[in-house]
């Protein structure tokens, strides 16, 4: 071997190295959210959809960074002919909050889903071949969104989404799949 190539290759693996030691560091200070009631593989289990009890799923996160004034949730799903269907908005949720338990509908104000138009979480049913892939999305707020103090089903996934687009810090996803 050229001892150009030999010292290319010796850089090349000094760089893998240190990028491999230095990337787990900070992945786990990263603003992070899981979920104890998500299967192994980020399955989602059929009690969270309309084939089981359709309650909403835990959720925790933590390493959000600092200056926090209050969070929102979002879970959607980008269908295969496009567009957005959503099935839970949250606002309103204290900053020192940092998990809402399944079925909660205690923490912040609720909005409605492209469902059933309903106020609350609206369970997703996966309809067709293949697993689906769902989002359930957590926003560090910066400040108070401009929507009702209140739970309300005129809240969409715009109007939460354009409320809180001057005040997210950042944001941390789960991406979780169920197929019927």
């Amino acid at each position: 071997m050229r001892p150009t190539l030999r010292a290319s290759l010796a850089l090349a693996a000094a760089l893998a190295s240190a990028l491999t030691v230095s990337g787990p560091a900070r992945a786990a200070d990263a603003f992070t959210l899981s979920s104890p009631g998500i299967g192994v593989g980020n399955a989602f289990p059929a009690k969270y959809t309309c084939d089981g009890a359709g309650t909403s799923p835990p959720i925790t996160w933590t390493n959000a960074p600092k200056g926090a004034k209050g969070y929102a949730v979002v879970m959607d799903h980008v269908p295969p002919e496009g567009g957005h269907h959503w099935y839970w908005l949250m606002w309103g949720i204290p900053a020192k909050t940092t998990a809402i338990a399944a079925n909660s509908t205690k923490v912040g104000y609720l909005g409605g889903n492209s469902v059933n138009k309903n106020i609350g979480y609206a369970p997703p049913c996966s309809k067709g071949p293949g697993a689906k892939t769902y989002t359930i999305t957590v926003y560090e707020l910066s400040g108070t969104p401009n929507l009702p103090k209140k739970s309300s089903a005129s809240v969409t996934r715009d109007s939460l989404l354009s409320s809180i687009s001057g005040i997210t810090i950042s944001k941390a996803a789960l991406n979780v799949t169920y197929a019927h």
